[in-house]
């Protein structure tokens, strides 16, 4: 009964983190710098797109919707080596999001444990 209380403790614990980081990463994107965006992502994240790709994407689809207004935690969950993504361990972490012009989307977010312990966005997404 202890390993299970600790290993859920250690797992909340790595939630709130994740959910620090991918705060901090938002927090660029919605301040315009998309490259620092990249800068700031995932080892696996840069290897898989250029930064010059990478913000010309986020800027592209970030720029219609105008400024953020809310942003609130709907859902965020721990998973250990997630089939199609490389293995580790990751968050998904779901926000309902308004933006000025579009104030019903979906934001995802999932932070992955980068090699040095720290938490590292490795995927984004919004709808």
């Amino acid at each position: 009964m202890t390993l299970s209380l600790t290993a859920q403790a250690q797992s909340a614990q790595d939630v709130e983190q994740a959910k620090a980081a991918a705060g901090s990463w938002l927090a660029l994107a919605d301040s315009n710098r998309a490259a620092s965006t990249w800068t700031e992502a995932a080892e696996p994240f840069q290897k898989a797109v250029s930064q010059s790709d990478w913000t010309q994407a986020l800027q592209a689809l970030r720029a219609p919707l105008g400024p953020l207004k809310s942003r609130t935690v709907k859902s965020a969950t721990f998973a250990k080596n997630p089939p199609g993504a490389p293995e580790g361990e990751y968050v998904v972490i779901v926000y309902a999001s308004t933006f000025a012009n579009k104030p019903d989307a979906v934001e995802t977010v999932t932070p992955a444990r980068a090699k040095d312990g720290n938490w590292k966005v490795s995927g984004y997404f919004l709808r």
